[in-house]
């Protein structure tokens, strides 16, 4: 590039030029993206600044919390609350949602989160992240109740993520492509490197928890048994497997390079639809994937089309490079 782009700038000729995004939603990204700064912050200090371990309490999913994941969930609340832009949080640390306290002005948005995602990594030092998503608060609802966020991933108007990892980079889309930031840590600002991001429609690699094997469905078996049988086998190349454990990380990297990211249904708890969070964590990375040409389904349905019926909604994910997300769907179509 010939001359740096901040993330500012780029969200005012997103704004200006372009006509994407109102004044009010450039405001909210630009805040949430300090909030990516502060926990940043917080996450590189690890043992030195005393975070590092688990805070010896659950979440509303059952799952141990560590101490980074309820002090990035406190950042982005404070962070967000006082601006007036927003009329309600929801957070995958927090039972429900979040209303904006009435000594502050109520805006006309909606923001969701997870705050840490990939934290089991945070004391092994693996990139982790924190996700989020943008709705518009449905016009007309007197005040605004869980019922306000039950929207398909479709009506999103704003969705990204920051990867804490050698370099801290937030990856955004506001319906115009995907673009990626990368922070100027001299500068203490996010830097635009990379526009229009393209994921390849075919692919190398697959990522999925193999200690899961056992407890899969037949037609993802038989997709990862034809990616292990290589050039052998029926798809007649090589395959290689990435798995870190991080969705910020393993989506990040099928964006970067491609590859196809799987968390499946399994039998281990077969009333369950799937392990992700839907609102959380499944429709922003979905949106992002689309934006940058892949796809992203349950294994049967578009993600983005699903109607949460409930605020921690769990799915089942299948996303990345088309190609290979589309021939998994259609193993499953055939059953």
């Amino acid at each position: 590039m010939s001359s740096r782009v901040s993330l500012t700038r780029y969200l005012v000729e997103q704004q200006r030029l372009h006509a994407l995004i109102p004044a009010n939603l450039r405001l909210l990204l630009e805040v949430v993206a300090r909030a990516c700064k502060s926990i940043c912050q917080a996450v590189n200090k690890g043992a030195l600044g005393g975070v590092l371990g688990t805070a010896h309490s659950e979440n509303v999913q059952g799952e141990i919390q560590k101490q980074l994941d309820i002090i990035a969930n406190e950042v982005l609340i404070e962070a967000n609350e006082w601006g007036g832009h927003l009329a309600a949080m929801a957070s995958e640390e927090m039972d429900g949602i979040y209303v904006v306290p009435n000594r502050y002005p109520q805006g006309e948005y909606l923001l969701l989160f997870d705050p840490l995602d990939g934290s089991s990594n945070v004391d092994v030092n693996v990139s982790i992240g924190t996700i989020f998503s943008v709705l518009k608060k449905p016009e007309g609802s007197a005040g605004v109740s869980e019922s306000d966020f039950l929207q398909p991933g479709r009506q999103q108007v704003a969705a990204g993520y920051c990867v804490y990892g050698p370099q801290t980079t937030l990856v955004l889309t506001v319906g115009d492509g995907v673009a990626v930031f990368t922070l100027d840590r001299e500068q203490g600002s996010f830097t635009l490197t990379q526009e229009n991001v393209q994921i390849p429609p075919d692919t190398h690699e697959f990522a999925i928890n193999m200690s899961n094997m056992r407890h899969w469905d037949t037609p993802v078996k038989r997709y990862i048994d034809e990616c292990l049988a290589g050039s052998d086998g029926p798809r007649g190349k090589d395959f290689n497997m990435r798995w870190i454990a991080s969705m910020v990380a393993d989506v990040h990297r099928i964006l970067t390079r491609g590859g196809v990211f799987m968390y499946p249904w399994d039998k281990r708890e077969p009333d369950k639809p799937g392990k992700l969070r839907l609102m959380y964590e499944a429709n922003p990375m979905s949106w992002l994937v689309e934006q940058a040409g892949g796809a992203a389904t349950d294994a049967r349905t578009r993600i983005l089309d699903i109607v949460p019926g409930k605020l921690h909604e769990r799915v089942s994910v299948v996303l990345g490079s088309k190609n290979e997300v589309e021939r998994i769907t259609s193993y499953h179509a055939r059953l």
